[in-house]
């Protein structure tokens, strides 16, 4: 398609479905351009499906939608986004794809991803020193895995040419902001009120609840220590030093965890570090040893002994079970029990 042809649409956006992808983040996107245009009353907006062969794609919920090209067909966009889902990290390097998306940067066209997708634009070198955002299920991996990257745990993140969002219906935020740079803020407000949306976001906004409000505790001294623990799950404190810097004793601390939690402030610091190694054996390949030392962990063996304990087996068969079950999930969904949706 021309740039004239594009000019005459206003804007043409490109978006690449990967297997496994989330549909609630990906339709988040596409309603709000086709509730814009009809407020515009002309199709400003117009998009285009891609796969990576053409094919239909499952999405996590077993949905399957077709597209309407392949990514070898994808030559010019002016926003270009990834619809990524389950197991990013996972996927196989897609060479063609990485291509593809560092040509329409060095062409100065903007491009993203949604949910999970931040990963494979970090895999292609598309996000050094910039700053992104991805699900909070995969900010951890994603800091560990990719250092140069500046990632964020806020809904949405627009940095230059790049932009990402954490997907779910922060992907109706990102598309809101979009809509409000390039029409203004009354359309961007329209087009939430026909979604039924009332509380627009800004980029800044959380992905999670406060630690208040996941654990219905209100002592600041006690989310204070669980707040600092998160910091310091690679250089565990001590309960002395962890007491220290919200000016208790470690005997105040201590009654404080065991009223509330009823264990140990060492206790708590051990799972929250155990949690993030399993997260870490499940969205990453690293070998055992680095997860171990990343979470604090001085060797395997004390890192297995202490991970049987709690989760009643060892990394290894941990990571191999979680790999398992995911095959097993995607060969289940045949196609009789698909639902093939086309998008248009």
């Amino acid at each position: 398609m021309s740039r004239e042809t594009e000019e005459e649409f206003g804007q043409t956006i490109a978006l690449i479905v990967i297997d496994r992808f989330s549909l609630i983040a990906f339709s988040s996107v596409v309603e709000p351009m086709r509730l814009a245009n009809r407020m515009i009353g002309r199709e400003f907006y117009r998009w285009t499906t891609f796969s990576m062969d053409g094919k239909p794609v499952m999405a996590s919920n077993g949905i399957e939608i077709n597209v309407q090209k392949s990514v070898k067909e994808l030559h010019d966009a002016d926003v270009t986004l990834l619809c990524t889902g389950l197991d990013v990290e996972r996927l196989p390097v897609e060479a063609e794809l990485g291509h593809k998306l560092r040509r329409l940067n060095a062409m100065g066209r903007t491009f993203g991803a949604i949910c999970t997708g931040a990963y494979l634009l970090a895999r292609y070198n598309l996000l050094d020193g910039r700053r992104c955002t991805i699900h909070w299920e995969n900010l951890r991996s994603l800091r560990e895995e990719f250092p140069n990257v500046d990632v964020t745990s806020e809904i949405f993140a627009i940095d230059r040419n790049c932009i990402t969002c954490a997907g779910g219906m922060a992907s109706l935020d990102m598309m809101l902001r979009l809509i409000a740079i390039q029409h203004g803020a009354y359309l961007a407000h329209e087009v939430a009120e026909v979604a039924l949306y009332q509380n627009m976001r800004s980029g800044e906004s959380a992905q999670r609840h406060d630690i208040e409000a996941r654990t219905g505790i209100s002592n600041t001294k006690i989310l204070d220590a669980i707040r600092i623990m998160d910091l310091h799950i690679e250089d565990p404190l001590s309960c002395q030093q962890l007491a220290m810097t919200v000016s208790l004793s470690p005997r105040q601390l201590e009654r404080l965890f065991r009223r509330h939690f009823n264990c140990t402030p060492g206790q708590y610091y051990l799972r929250l570090r155990l949690e993030t190694a399993r997260d870490l054996l499940r969205r990453t390949s690293r070998p055992v040893l680095d997860v171990a030392l990343a979470c604090g962990f001085a060797s395997t063996s004390h890192f297995t002994k202490c991970y049987r304990e709690r989760f009643l087996c060892t990394p290894t068969e941990e990571r191999q079970s979680y790999q398992w079950a995911n095959r097993q999930g995607r060969t289940g969904q045949t196609q009789e029990n698909a639902v093939r949706i086309v998008v248009k």
